[in-house]
């Protein structure tokens, strides 16, 4: 894949902004439902930088909590062994997200606000898609945590769609602006 200086500068500066999103939520500390901004600059940088460099730019967000930088929002922060957290297969969500919200921008032909809101739609499926079934293996075979897929659904899916839709419109809203004034395209 070639990238541009331009290119590489932009894919730094959303990844960055994941890893402060991320941070926002150690911050303010623990909820019975955690709020989190890193669904929005997931799908922000999706619809912001395309399908191939938002993508990119969530896939070394994840890349770097792997390494062992401090980046991701619940203990142990980093680190290869974040792989066996119940909540690591919704990063890999996120990679899928910031892909499909992207490529919808790109080649949809439908008017903007449709195509923004399909867009970030289709990334929040793309995240709970990845993020549940893995939620699901981790418990039953890893930490050997007998649950059924109800059950996954009531604790990783139920508390959180509602404000991740309320996420995604907002991210849609900000994504539709900025593209309106030609701040940059892809």
């Amino acid at each position: 894949m070639k990238i541009t200086a331009k290119e590489m500068t932009r894919t730094a500066i959303y990844t960055a902004l994941l890893c402060i999103a991320a941070f926002i939520l150690r911050v303010g500390g623990e909820a019975v439902v955690p709020f989190s901004f890193l669904p929005i600059m997931i799908l922000l940088s999706g619809a912001m930088l395309g399908s191939r460099l938002g993508s990119l730019s969530v896939l070394i967000y994840v890349m770097l909590g792997l390494f062992g930088v401090p980046v991701f929002a619940q203990a142990p922060y980093g680190g290869f062994s974040y792989i066996l957290q119940p909540t690591f297969g919704f990063l890999l969500g996120d990679i899928l997200a910031a892909f499909i919200v992207g490529r919808v921008i790109e080649k949809t032909k439908f008017a903007n606000v449709l195509r923004y809101a399909l867009a970030m739609l289709l990334g929040i499926v793309a995240i709970y898609l990845l993020g549940l079934p893995y939620l699901y293996l981790i418990l039953n075979v890893y930490l050997g945590e007998p649950m059924t897929f109800w059950g996954v659904i009531k604790i990783g899916f139920l508390p959180f769609i509602l404000m991740d839709l309320i996420k995604g419109l907002f991210a849609g809203a900000i994504a539709l602006r900025l593209s309106r004034r030609d701040v940059y395209k892809f």
